[in-house]
């Protein structure tokens, strides 16, 4: 026979999940996946490039201005003035040394693609490059 004692014990005894080792696997993996993800910095203007055969991939750690048909400068979505150009791109390099990459429109002026080419080697640009769709041979 059964006491009365022992069947209460069996009462009162219920299943514990603890989920707090699961929460700090799921904090964990989240912080590993920011950390090693890579954050590619868009120009916020939409710009036809041109194409050449010769085109190379775009370096993920870059400083991209874009110039668009009408001869607006961008940078991050933001419209930037030719004469303060010069000290964005040398603060940017300050930062950290990068490369500067220009998307220019191909129905765009040449003149203020000059001028803004001439502006970042000023600043400090190391490498100034021009960014082109590639085409196939």
């Amino acid at each position: 026979m059964l006491d009365r004692t022992s069947i209460r014990a069996e009462e009162e005894t219920t299943a514990d999940i603890n989920i707090s080792p699961l929460i700090d696997i799921v904090f964990l993996l989240l912080i590993f996946f920011m950390v090693t993800s890579v954050f590619i910095e868009e120009t916020g203007v939409d710009v036809q490039k041109p194409s050449a055969i010769s085109a190379q991939d775009l370096e993920k750690n870059s400083i991209l201005l874009a110039v668009t048909a009408e001869g607006e400068v961008f940078f991050d979505g933001q419209p930037v003035p030719l004469n303060s150009l010069r000290g964005l791109i040398a603060r940017l390099l300050r930062e950290r040394e990068r490369p500067v990459i220009i998307l220019a429109d191909e129905e765009g002026r040449t003149g203020v693609l000059v001028r803004v080419i001439d502006e970042c080697t000023l600043a400090g640009a190391a490498q100034v490059s021009l960014a082109a769709s590639r085409e196939s041979p």
